[in-house]
């Protein structure tokens, strides 16, 4: 096979990066001076507030006026927060349009709950709450949704998984012009970026995204050099965070979560590797900290967004 044609069949597949060490091109830094900056010039991409990291401060809107006032490009909600909106008289539509009239958007929503559980019944039985998951994101601007796989079964048949995603982004983006991309947790059974990934290219669909947050990227063991064996493109977010230190990994969890650049992972690195795949889309702060949920919220969100800047800047990307 020609060099040519077998870096393009690579990148088909979602390997932005070449298999062999000596064909290093795709790490070249990109020195385009027209690639659009975020955060005043500050980032390469833009930055998302992830509302669980605010989780206490109130309804949708209140959480929404936090992340303009905190200064971000963008707002991650949570389905129940879009629900209880509609439940209380809300228009999410017209919610979509104050958010883009202050100039964020919403690149994703969480999540689709159970939309790829253990059996073909139960997948069927799924689909109309998966459906009404993905009206509202859809109503509220979203690009993405998060299928997350939490009922997949501990021994999941990775063929079958992979039907049932590309089913519901068959769903997502013919129903409702909206592209369901894969979470993988370690909590759940699909726990680590490379299962995530599989699934998502058995799915082989177009389409097919996943979600990598670098908390589960580290508690799972999966580790973080085979992110940059992958196109950016397959990424829908990039969940962003830091893990505590003076703590065994076995016994972290979600609520551990720190800011970013106040724990131990290598988050440098991680963006400058990030940079690298081509990845364009938002880096989304996500903190379930009970101690942060205490304090004001404006405050955690305007330090959150500080302290990424920070690592971005670190990094040089």
């Amino acid at each position: 096979m020609k060099r040519r044609k077998f870096l393009s069949n690579t990148a088909a597949l979602g390997l932005g990066a070449p298999l062999f060490g000596s064909l290093n091109s795709a790490y070249a830094v990109n020195t385009n001076p027209k690639e659009k900056r975020y955060q005043n010039g500050s980032s390469p991409w833009p930055i998302c507030l992830d509302t669980a990291t605010i989780r206490t401060a109130g309804n949708l809107e209140a959480k929404v006026d936090i992340a303009i006032a905190a200064g971000y490009d963008a707002i991650e909600p949570w389905d129940s927060e879009l629900k209880e909106f509609e439940e209380n008289g809300g228009d999410l539509k017209a919610m979509g349009r104050k958010i883009r009239d202050h100039g964020l958007f919403v690149p994703s929503m969480i999540g689709l709950w159970g939309c790829i559980p253990e059996s073909e019944e139960a997948f069927q039985k799924s689909l109309p709450e998966t459906r009404k998951r993905m009206r509202m994101a859809s109503e509220i601007g979203c690009e993405f949704v998060q299928a997350i796989p939490n009922k997949v079964g501990n021994n999941y048949d990775v063929k079958f998984v992979a039907s049932c995603y590309r089913r519901i982004l068959e769903i997502g983006l013919k129903e409702f012009n909206i592209c369901p991309a894969l979470v993988f947790v370690e909590m759940f059974p699909l726990k680590s970026l490379g299962q995530a990934t599989a699934v998502a290219l058995d799915a082989n669909h177009p389409k097919s995204k996943i979600i990598p947050d670098v908390f589960h990227m580290y508690i799972s063991e999966g580790g973080f050099e085979g992110m940059k064996q992958l196109n950016g493109d397959l990424f829908a977010i990039f969940q962003f965070n830091d893990a505590p230190k003076n703590m065994k990994m076995k016994d972290m969890k979600d609520k551990h979560r720190v800011y970013p650049g106040d724990g131990i992972l290598p988050l440098t690195k991680i963006l400058k590797d990030l940079k690298q795949t081509g990845f364009k889309r938002c880096i989304s702060l996500e903190l379930y900290n009970p101690e942060y949920h205490k304090q004001d919220p404006l405050t955690v969100a305007k330090t959150g967004l500080k302290k990424t800047l920070e690592v971005i800047e670190k990094a040089g990307v």
